[in-house]
């Protein structure tokens, strides 16, 4: 049975890619902030059906945290197989390049840059010990310059000076990451799951969560012959998904 650990986990996006890969037959290790509040989710998803789901503490942004969930899935799995980096922010609004600042920048990318630096590097050698090592990193369209940088893009007025440009970085970091394992049978990728309707943004986006999380399954549970390095979007209307950076 494979194991993933989805960060940031106990609601919307996070939440349903869990239950679609416990529907799947992984063993998926639901990533709160919360302990707490990652087990009550953990009971109701139960009491639904749903099975080889666990609740593990982890606030991406504190390395003891980490550290801790890294040790429990060791004792427990010895492995990873699936790696996905999920939790994220929005910070402050508004978020003028003129205007905001530095603090709540920081704050951004802390959790949605450093984070998972933070993430990855410590879970990389469960990882290795995986047949077929998968790390996704979530990522946003507000994360691709080249489409920031076309008028003609339906979002080109959606601009954010912290949430945007930490999003660009982590799309940054996964290429690299992608090239140093790429003599190793990992599949790394960032994936953006699409302008989604969650309480990240209000509900004010047109996707549902359901799409969302089987796009980013689709983009993760790849065979040994898939891509590694890329950048897929939801919202990209090519039958490739594939977003330019």
């Amino acid at each position: 049975m494979k194991t993933v650990l989805i960060t940031g986990a106990n609601r919307s996006i996070g939440l349903e890619t869990a239950k679609q890969l416990s529907e799947k037959g992984l063993f998926v290790y639901l990533g709160s902030r919360n302990l707490e509040n990652g087990e009550n989710v953990v009971k109701e998803l139960q009491e639904n059906g749903f099975q080889n789901i666990k609740a593990i503490e982890i606030d991406v942004t504190n390395p003891e945290s980490i550290t801790k969930a890294k040790n429990i899935v060791k004792n427990e799995q010895g492995k990873l197989d699936i790696l996905i980096n999920n939790a994220g922010i929005l910070g402050v609004n508004p978020q003028t390049a003129a205007e905001a600042s530095v603090n709540d920048i920081k704050e951004v990318f802390e959790t949605n840059f450093f984070g998972v630096i933070n993430v990855t590097q410590t879970f990389l050698d469960l990882l290795k010990k995986s047949d077929s090592p998968r790390i996704s990193n979530i990522t946003s369209g507000l994360g691709s310059l080249t489409l920031h940088n076309d008028p003609t893009w339906k979002y080109y007025h959606v601009k954010a000076a912290a949430y945007g440009p930490s999003k660009s970085a982590l799309n940054a970091y996964t290429i690299v990451l992608a090239y140093e394992l790429r003599e190793l049978p990992f599949k790394v990728n960032v994936i953006d799951p699409g302008y989604t309707a969650t309480d990240f943004n209000h509900h004010s986006g047109p996707g549902s969560v359901e799409s969302a999380a089987s796009f980013i399954i689709k983009h993760t549970l790849t065979d040994e012959n898939g891509p590694t390095g890329q950048y897929f979007s939801n919202d990209i209307e090519d039958e490739s998904g594939i977003s330019p950076w």
